[in-house]
């Protein structure tokens, strides 16, 4: 037998040897998940939620809460981390443990608006994070004072193109979007009006009913008492259909405006982990939060709420993630906000 051919057959048996290592491990760490799935959670669930106590995202938490702790069997404990616009706790999450014990639920501004605000984030939302599961989607509407002359979102345009810099309008802050959707309809009308941030709703709702601005853009539940005092007025809902609650005002894209024809912007969240975290605990958590969000009670809760409940898959939550920061990032670097 030559040496070339005994060199071979070595190569080869070392090669056979390498790959029933590789397969072993695979096997292993696959049996290691699924034991571990099979044992979470043995003690209770920390959930992060980044907005403030009584905000959208709380709600939505606290309605999922008791039906999580009965399919999982362990206390779920909520925890109102709001700070830095949401990126704080989202950080949090993102650096914890990766073992499913620590959640967060967080929404577009820490996701896909962030890593172009903050030229310091701490993290990469797609690589330090594993989406689990899409909650609810949520339209904004877009209201006006009710001095201003203009009463549909075609007029409040014109309004716009004859007086660029004339008027402005409040979002509920730098960055969120409240502010981004106001943004968007700027850059696709070629249209100018001075952004005027405010810390939180309710000041950026009381400046635009005195009159200090003239354009608002918020959710529905905390413009509508306004509207029906009479102190502001609907112009448009930026869903890509009208929203049930409010069948009677038109979509943006149904304003006549041929730049806006296609106009769609959400106000959307969901529930992550930190990244490493095994794939069946994954499944696990996702299986949980799907049943828990599509129980009756917790539906109409969220409903009632003017939230619509999504759920799906960890895929379907990443592609989400992904292809809004792609859409919104023109969008926030022609505004040039930035967030220090």
């Amino acid at each position: 037998m030559s040496m070339q051919h005994t060199i071979t057959r070595s190569h080869h048996r070392q090669r056979l040897r390498l790959l029933a290592v590789m397969l072993s491990w695979g096997t292993g760490l696959g049996m290691m998940g699924s034991a571990l799935a099979q044992s979470y959670p043995s003690k209770p669930i920390r959930w992060v939620v980044v907005a403030p106590a009584g905000s959208s995202l709380d709600v939505i938490a606290r309605a999922m809460q008791d039906r999580l702790k009965d399919n999982l069997g362990q206390p779920i404990v909520i925890e109102n981390k709001p700070q830095a616009g949401g990126t704080l706790g989202t950080n949090e999450v993102a650096k914890s443990a990766p073992d499913g014990y620590t959640w967060v639920m967080s929404y577009n501004g820490p996701l896909s608006f962030a890593p172009y605000l903050y030229p310091k984030l701490p993290y990469q939302p797609l690589k330090d994070l594993q989406p689990v599961m899409t909650t609810t989607s949520q339209p904004n509407v877009i209201a006006a004072s009710a001095q201003l002359p203009a009463n549909t979102m075609r007029e409040a345009v014109a309004l716009l193109k004859a007086s660029p810099g004339k008027y402005n309008f409040a979002s509920v802050g730098n960055g969120s979007s409240s502010h981004l959707t106001m943004e968007y309809i700027k850059a696709v009308t070629h249209t100018y009006a001075v952004h005027i941030p405010f810390n939180g709703s309710p000041p950026a709702v009381m400046a635009t009913m005195s009159g200090e601005t003239q354009f608002i853009t918020s959710v529905p539940t905390v413009i509508s008492p306004q509207v029906k005092q009479g102190r502001l007025k609907y112009l448009a809902v930026t869903s890509a259909q009208r929203y049930p609650l409010l069948p009677d005002v038109p979509t943006v894209a149904e304003s006549g405006v041929p730049e806006l024809k296609n106009f769609e912007a959400l106000a959307w969240n969901g529930v992550l982990v930190a990244a490493g975290t095994p794939r069946a605990v994954v499944d696990r958590i996702n299986s949980a939060l799907n049943a828990a969000l599509h129980d009756a009670a917790v539906k109409e809760r969220l409903k009632a709420a003017g939230l619509d409940p999504i759920g799906g898959t960890p895929e379907q939550f990443a592609k989400l993630i992904h292809d809004e920061s792609i859409k919104w990032a023109p969008i926030i670097q022609r505004s040039g906000a930035r967030i220090d």
